[in-house]
């Protein structure tokens, strides 16, 4: 798909009414992936509702280069998964994988490889070699893993030289991505000897390694929580699914709900609801809390505007969304406050002085501290908006262009990291 260099966003002229399906989740789809791959050993199995997005497209390529086969048939939103090689859990021995600037792929591909017996290499863009992995090569050093920086900086590339996981404990330290835990937690069923993982410290993100324990159970594996942060994982396990159905991301339903809070109308996310795996759904509960009235049954969610006040808000376990919260914190009665999310430094850009510096662009008043943000609102003007090449930076600046003129969107192709049809289905809500 093809992006100008800029997109004017052209403010909406009446309530948003409609509903929205987003595309599958990129979380989910990553997380199924390494599932099917890994537990696929002469069988194939099928993902449906499967995201194309870069994101996924850098994982499957790099699976692709592990030799396992993959057809990705993105048409029909279904990817198969074969490992041709079903006495050997990584096919290839030795593997370059570039991985963009993924980073569930670099931390997921990291842990998957270090199953194999060989040696891999995991590079990526200039960001992504910027973006820490010391924590996670140290858990699999306790694996007897030789997983190292290349250039000892604790960032990628990473080069890992294994023999498959050696011994049974190891210890992960939590506060800096909660990715560490869920590449070690997904690989663990498959290694040769039971695993136990203690995660140390308090871990960002917790929804995403709930997810994930709750993946591996769908998936019929053994997973056994002894107490809050430690694991037990049996080894050695063949469980296998032949289909899986991944359901919408909740994160890209966060702008489809935040555009009905601001504009005053209704919108409906269906096939995603209470039962979701994904903590982002809660995301609607904190616009409730701004003034937006909200419907969430076991089938659908949907936010219908209202009134809007600032909040004063824990934004740890839903970190994803804080940008799309400090575009509706523009439009409501008074300031909001971001909390406890000092780790989305670390993501495609420093979010937290990005998202600053934007809606300071715009006319917002923003005070920025060490792990948040507090937004009050003030006249708004047209500006054009920089995007850090981070997909959430466009879709979340996005918004407040709908409401005030003049926002122009830089680099706008970023959203395909994603959601390479946001703009599209923004359109189509008008």
């Amino acid at each position: 798909m093809k992006f100008p260099d800029k997109i004017a966003i052209e403010p909406f002229t009446k309530p948003v009414e409609g509903r929205v399906t987003p595309p599958g989740s990129k979380s989910i789809t990553n997380r199924a992936l390494v599932l099917a791959a890994l537990s696929s050993r002469g069988r194939p199995c099928i993902l449906t509702n499967a995201l194309e997005s870069e994101d996924t497209e850098v994982m499957v390529d790099s699976l692709k280069k592990l030799s396992f086969q993959v057809n990705a048939d993105w048409p029909s939103q279904r990817i198969t998964v074969y490992n041709p090689e079903p006495h050997r859990l990584i096919p290839a021995a030795r593997a370059e994988l570039f991985i963009a600037n993924s980073g569930t792929s670099m931390r997921f591909l990291t842990a998957l490889a270090s199953l194999g017996e060989g040696a891999y290499r995991l590079n990526g863009v200039p960001r992504m070699r910027e973006r820490p992995i010391a924590d996670l090569l140290d858990a699999l050093a306790q694996l007897g893993v030789d997983a190292k920086s290349e250039n000892g900086d604790g960032c990628p590339p990473v080069v890992v030289t294994t023999k498959g996981w050696q011994t049974k404990h190891v210890k992960i330290r939590g506060g800096v991505s909660s990715q560490f835990a869920s590449g070690l937690l997904l690989a663990a069923p498959f290694a040769k000897q039971d695993t136990v993982i203690e995660i140390e410290g308090n871990l960002v993100s917790e929804p995403y390694v709930a997810m994930t324990v709750e993946m591996l159970r769908q998936w019929g594996l053994e997973i056994e929580p002894q107490r809050e942060g430690h694991y037990h994982i049996p080894g050695n396990q063949r469980e296998y699914l032949a289909v899986y159905d991944i359901e919408p991301d909740a994160s890209a339903a966060s702008y489809w709900l935040a555009l009905a809070a601001i504009h005053g109308g209704e919108v409906t996310i269906p096939q995603l609801g209470e039962s979701s795996l994904q903590g982002d759904i809660h995301f609607a509960n904190v616009l409730a809390r701004m003034g937006a009235r909200v419907r969430i049954d076991d089938a659908s969610m949907t936010v219908q505007g209202g009134k809007l006040r600032g909040v004063d808000v824990d934004m740890n376990a839903i970190s994803d969304t804080v940008m799309t919260l400090g575009a509706v914190a523009c439009f409501a009665a008074g300031p909001t406050t971001i909390r406890n999310v000092a780790h989305i430094r670390h993501k495609e850009t420093d979010r937290l002085t990005a998202l600053a510096n934007e809606l300071r662009r715009v006319g917002a008043e923003v005070a920025e501290f060490v792990d948040g943000l507090t937004i009050t609102p003030r006249p708004l003007h047209g500006a054009e908006i920089e995007t850090y090449n981070d997909h959430r930076m466009a879709m979340s600046l996005a918004l407040v262009g709908t409401k005030t003129p003049g926002i122009v969107i830089k680099n706008p192709g970023c959203v395909a990291k994603t959601y390479p049809r946001f703009f599209e289905d923004l359109n189509k809500l008008r």
